[in-house]
């Protein structure tokens, strides 16, 4: 079992700054995927950062050159930087693990609402 808290989230207004923060415990394998989906209303959860032990990092097109992922490996954190926010970032963002080969686990999501 691993568990996940995250912390961060808010209102933000349009070109603002949010950081989110989740923290991985329980039985951490040495090699994983931490990173971040997001979900907005009435949506599919999709993809916004992940990084792997390796340093391997993906993102979203969207949010490519506005959000930076960064992880602390023996602190078992991941943090999500998010700049230059705009609406439809308004979404639940869920810290995610993953394990080679089908281990999923998934926090309780942050409510992000980007809104003048």
């Amino acid at each position: 079992q691993v568990r996940l808290v995250e912390s961060g989230g808010g209102l933000v207004q349009p070109g603002g700054s949010l950081r989110l923060s989740c923290a991985a415990s329980g039985d951490i394998s040495r090699f994983n995927t931490l990173g971040w989906y997001r979900q907005p209303l009435g949506e599919e959860r999709a993809l916004v950062a992940v990084m792997t032990t390796g340093g391997t990092e993906s993102y979203a097109d969207s949010v490519k050159g506005r959000f930076t992922i960064s992880r602390n490996l023996k602190d078992n954190t991941v943090d999500l930087q998010m700049n230059g926010l705009k609406p439809e970032d308004t979404a639940v963002y869920f810290c995610t693990y993953r394990q080679y080969p089908n281990i999923v686990y998934w926090g309780q999501g942050a409510q992000v609402t980007v809104s003048s």
